[in-house]
């Protein structure tokens, strides 16, 4: 039986950033004293390589669920094959006003407006720098997400990009450019080819001489028409960019004029078929991470065989709970993983 939705209603008549933010902290400490059971579930089967990195299942933590790194440690053990934190921005940010996040049981989705609330670079890198002294540092890949601050002028932005990145490039095992979030003023005016491609260029300079550049990926919005999306996959084919997230979330209204981000399962249908043609526009040497309404290993079996290479998963936890990872991984391993689009080059 699921414990987690026995108490799922009870969590339910909660705040959900509250809930969230608690449920960080028991994640820390129970990582941190050793008592977090562990659901890691990696057969040799799951394991998928790129840019030197081994992951040892397909299945990661989406940005926007740990930002600060604060429960880094526990995530390997709950059965992730790799974690993204962040949008970490130069400087700490309140983000938005509350209340910015809201359930939507009825569609199994989330809707933010949270504009990138973080402790900003430079106390990120002291907890993670803190992390590898006390030997708490996970073996799986570890990602940072990285964005502008609220009031940078959008033809400032690449400063911003390239100062979190110049303080974190040691600790991050790849890093995604979130330049797609609708919760951050003219934020999307970056995913322009013109704009974008600046971005990538400022941000692949900052790679120190004879050091192996780490991976820099795209994170896209779903809200492109597909000639939009066609024409920016093809230049990041030849841009400094090493892979394309897929996708951030959507902005729109509900009926009752809830407005904001939407995630969960009502993004899946669209996530899975603009990434299908993401995959045939792609060079084969961009890695794809698909993202948006994944909550079962058919949808996850789903996502891989429409050309994802990894996957992230957010709202699915909060609906069917700390277990997910392991789920969809034990499902991927009875089915099998689809072939990837093309050989890894």
């Amino acid at each position: 039986m699921n414990i987690y939705r026995l108490i799922r209603p009870l969590l339910f008549l909660c705040p959900p950033e509250a809930i969230h933010a608690a449920s960080l902290q028991l994640f820390h400490q129970a990582a941190r004293l050793g008592c977090l059971p562990s659901w890691n579930i990696s057969p040799r089967a799951l394991e998928r390589r790129f840019w030197g990195l081994s992951f040892p299942n397909p299945v990661g933590l989406a940005a926007g669920f740990d930002k600060n790194g604060v429960a880094l440690p526990a995530w390997e053990r709950l059965g992730f094959g790799f974690v993204e934190i962040g949008t970490v921005t130069p400087r700490p940010q309140k983000g938005n006003a509350k209340p910015r996040l809201f359930r939507v049981p009825r569609e199994h989705a989330l809707v933010n407006r949270m504009g990138f609330p973080n402790e900003g670079a430079l106390a990120i890198r002291r907890r993670l720098e803190r992390l590898k002294e006390e030997g708490q540092w996970p073996k799986i890949p570890v990602g940072i997400n990285i964005g502008k601050q609220k009031e940078t002028p959008i033809p400032e932005a690449a400063r911003d990009y390239v100062e979190v990145f110049t303080h974190l490039r040691e600790l991050g095992d790849f890093f995604v450019l979130n330049v797609s979030s609708p919760n951050t003023p003219e934020l999307r005016r970056l995913e322009t080819p013109e704009m974008l491609l600046r971005l990538l260029d400022a941000v692949a300079a900052c790679h120190p001489p004879r050091h192996s550049p780490k991976p820099v990926l795209v994170k896209l919005s779903p809200d492109h028409t597909e000639q939009e999306l066609e024409k920016l996959v093809t230049l990041l084919g030849e841009a400094p960019c090493q892979g394309i997230v897929f996708c951030n979330t959507s902005l729109k209204t509900s009926p009752d004029g809830l407005r904001g981000g939407w995630s969960g399962a009502p993004l899946k249908e669209k996530a899975t078929r603009l990434l299908r043609k993401i995959a045939t526009w792609a060079s084969p040497r961009l890695v794809l991470i698909g993202v948006g309404g994944i909550e079962s290993p058919d949808d996850a079996y789903e996502r891989l065989a429409a050309g994802a290479d990894l996957l992230e998963i957010y709202t699915g936890l909060v609906y069917r709970g700390p277990s997910l990872a392991r789920e969809l991984s034990l499902g991927l391993w009875k089915r099998g993983i689809p072939a990837r689009r093309v050989p890894v080059p």
